[in-house]
Formats: structure tokens, C-alpha cells, sequence
């Protein structure tokens, strides 16, 4: 990446594409936006930039790109790869940003304690300038992307004609929601909301509390 470019983003700001990091102090803290990166678009992590865009430096960039590429190796399964690290000299200080492409390996996953405790592995995405938590049901479309994902077969039966006639009127629909509308269990209720999602016939959002289905 030239200065020209790093310039730009740093100026448009964080996105769902661009994140800023003061510094990485260790693997387990960074992993989560490095794996919701290649769950979404691709992205840039750059760091040595404040929240607000101030521009700060790193001390040592071997060590910080060090922590990245052990987050890539180890702490996100399965592993990722970045595209480019560069070091970048910006305004006299020394810049790190890490290109990370969307992944066709998805999803990739993260270990981390639920509320309960337990130790689970997460996949995160982007939702703005945030990386948030995946659901299951977006966990299940994620993987229907990859490249070498078995083709869908759907058949519009009675339910999925009261799904569509819902959405005429209410414009999205969440799998509670569905599954009590064709008073089915929420498992199949999900199971057809995913699939319907990759035929293209639906399209999911979240909005960093529910999950919700739309039509296209």
C-alpha cells in the first residue's frame, strides 16, 4: 500500500471495511477482527491510529506484526493468511496495515468464554465498524458460500407461500418468528430461512441483537 492510499482511508474513517488499532498487545485481543474480516468482505486493520483518527505510531513493528501473524496462525480456526502486512512511514511515524481478503474457507472461528463459562469457538463478521458475534444461522451461510459448498435445492412448499405472503406485509421476519407463524420447531424453521437465503430468494441482516430475513 502507497502513502497516498493509507491517507484516504485513514481519512474516510472506520468501517466495515477499515478498523484502527492504537497498538496490538496480544494475540487473543486482535484475532476477533482479523477472523471478522475474512468472514465479510476483506478488510484493513491499521495500526498505530487513534479511534479518532490521530495518527500515533508504533514502538516496535516486528513485535506487533509478529502478534498479528500468530492470531492468523493460531487462534483463528482454520488459520488465515493475509494478503500484504506493510510498514508505513506516515507523518514521521511508523504505520502498520494489515490487508486481510474475504476468506473462502468460511466460517472461521475464534475461542473465547460464553456467559456460562464455557469455553466455545465464535465466528465473528462485520457489522459497520464493528465485528460482532455470527449466529448459527449465519455460521451455516457463511459455509453455503464457500466455492466448494454443495449446490441448494429448495421446494416452495405451503409454508414457504405463508413466509413470502408474511413478508409482503411485514417486510422481515425473524426464525422465532417463522417458526411460530407455520408453527414448526425454530431447528427446521432455521434450516429453511438458510437455504432460502442461498437460493437468493431471501437475504439476512443483523442488527447486533436479532437476526432478521428479508426478500430480495
Amino acid at each position: 500500500m502507497d502513502t497516498e492510499k493509507l491517507k484516504l482511508l485513514i481519512a474516510e474513517g472506520e468501517s466495515s471495511t477499515v478498523e484502527f488499532k492504537r497498538k496490538v498487545t496480544s494475540p487473543e485481543k486482535i484475532a476477533k477482527e482479523l477472523c471478522a474480516f475474512a468472514n465479510s468482505k476483506g478488510g484493513f486493520l491499521i495500526v498505530g491510529i487513534d479511534d479518532d483518527r490521530k495518527v500515533v505510531g508504533v514502538d516496535s513493528e516486528k513485535s506487533e506484526i509478529d502478534i498479528i501473524e500468530i492470531a492468523c496462525q493460531f487462534n483463528i480456526f482454520p488459520p488465515i493468511i493475509p494478503k500484504n502486512i506493510d510498514v508505513i512511514n506516515y507523518n514521521k511515524k511508523e504505520i502498520i496495515v494489515v490487508e486481510i481478503e474475504e476468506s473462502n474457507n468460511k466460517p472461521h472461528t475464534i475461542e473465547a468464554i460464553d456467559e456460562k463459562g464455557r469455553k466455545k469457538r465464535f465466528a465473528y463478521i462485520r457489522l459497520g465498524e464493528k465485528s460482532v458475534i455470527a449466529s448459527k444461522e449465519m455460521k451455516r451461510i457463511l459455509s453455503g458460500l464457500n466455492a466448494n459448498s454443495k449446490p441448494v435445492k429448495i421446494y416452495i412448499g405451503e409454508q414457504e407461500k405463508r413466509l413470502f405472503s408474511y413478508l409482503e406485509k411485514h417486510q422481515k421476519i425473524t426464525v422465532r418468528e417463522f417458526a411460530k407463524l407455520v408453527n414448526i420447531s425454530e431447528r427446521r424453521a432455521s434450516a429453511v430461512l438458510v437455504k432460502l437465503v442461498r437460493v437468493g430468494v431471501l437475504q439476512i441482516y443483523t442488527d447486533n441483537t436479532n437476526d432478521y430475513f428479508i426478500l430480495l
